[in-house]
């Protein structure tokens, strides 16, 4: 079965960095779309970034463009989200997600999710 698994979350003050990782196993990595939402409080899961297989289309939520940054090492099965200039908007559990088929922005295009990982952001 699938297993992905988030790290790198934490506390940080308003316009620090972090950097979140995703370990996937159990698929052919290389084939898969892979991306990252979140969820706030009182909030639906919502959209953040997503990577193809081949790193060709790259998708970015309008809130975090010029700020995060997706990638993968597809060598080490794992994917990565940069996260710079954070806000306290950004305060919520962040989930890594891979599909099979094609990228998505839509979470319910994507079946297999990690546990999340808690980002929160001190103003």
């Amino acid at each position: 079965q699938v297993q992905l698994v988030e790290s790198g979350g934490g506390l940080v003050q308003a316009g620090g960095s972090l950097r979140l990782s995703c370990a996937a196993s159990g698929l052919t990595f290389s084939r898969y779309a892979m991306a990252w939402f979140r969820q706030a409080p009182g909030k639906e899961r919502e959209f953040v970034a997503a990577i193809s297989w081949s790193t060709y289309i790259i998708y970015y939520a309008d809130s975090v463009k010029g700020r995060f940054t997706i990638s993968r090492d597809n060598a080490k099965n794992t994917v990565y989200l940069q996260m710079n200039s954070l806000k306290p908007e950004d305060t919520a559990v962040y989930y890594c997600a891979a599909n099979r088929l094609r990228i998505a922005v839509e979470h319910q295009q994507y079946d297999n999710w990690g546990q999340g990982t808690q980002v929160t952001v001190s103003s």
